[in-house]
């Protein structure tokens, strides 16, 4: 996906402060690699801008979307130890892993200054996800339970329904 193929309103790490969601993939072992806007992004499965993923790296440019990043990082968030070091580009997954992986996204984009749910939902939705209720709003709302209890089950989110800290 070509910077011109991200769709129009997306908001972009650029635009955010990112030292918290930087912190938060620290704190799971996951980092963060920049690189200049224009340059190649390994790992990217949709092609630059989009983030990419290579073991216990994310790679991001500040034209990334902030939906990508959460998106990636997320996935790795959610891999067993096992699977960490070896995904490289593809993370693979069930369908539970997936939706589990857009429910962290969305609670972790409520931590994060200037994203926040509504504007992570509404990204989705402009990326394109496609959820059966037809929007990310509505699957979050009336649908996502087996998601929810996936990443507690796993102790990646609180009771709270706020993801957690530290090591998974």
């Amino acid at each position: 996906m070509s910077e011109s193929s991200v769709p129009s309103g997306v908001l972009l790490l650029r635009d955010i402060a990112t030292e918290k969601l930087q912190a938060w993939f620290g704190g799971h072992g996951l980092q963060v690699e920049w690189h200049p806007d224009g340059s190649a992004l390994p790992g990217s499965f949709w092609g630059e801008p989009e983030a990419g993923l290579i073991a216990n790296t994310l790679h991001v440019r500040p034209d990334t979307p902030v939906q990508s990043a959460l998106h990636e990082g997320c996935h790795w968030v959610c891999l067993t130890p096992e699977r960490r070091v070896t995904v490289h580009t593809n993370v693979g997954g069930t369908a539970l892993e997936e939706c589990a992986t857009c429910y962290l996204q969305i609670l972790v984009a409520r931590t994060l200054e200037g994203v926040g749910e509504a504007r992570m939902l509404a990204d989705m939705d402009r990326w394109g996800y496609s959820f059966r209720l037809g929007s990310a709003g509505a699957w979050f709302e009336r649908d996502a339970e087996d998601a929810r209890q996936w990443l507690f089950d796993r102790g990646l989110i609180s009771a709270e329904n706020a993801p957690t800290t530290g090591p998974s």
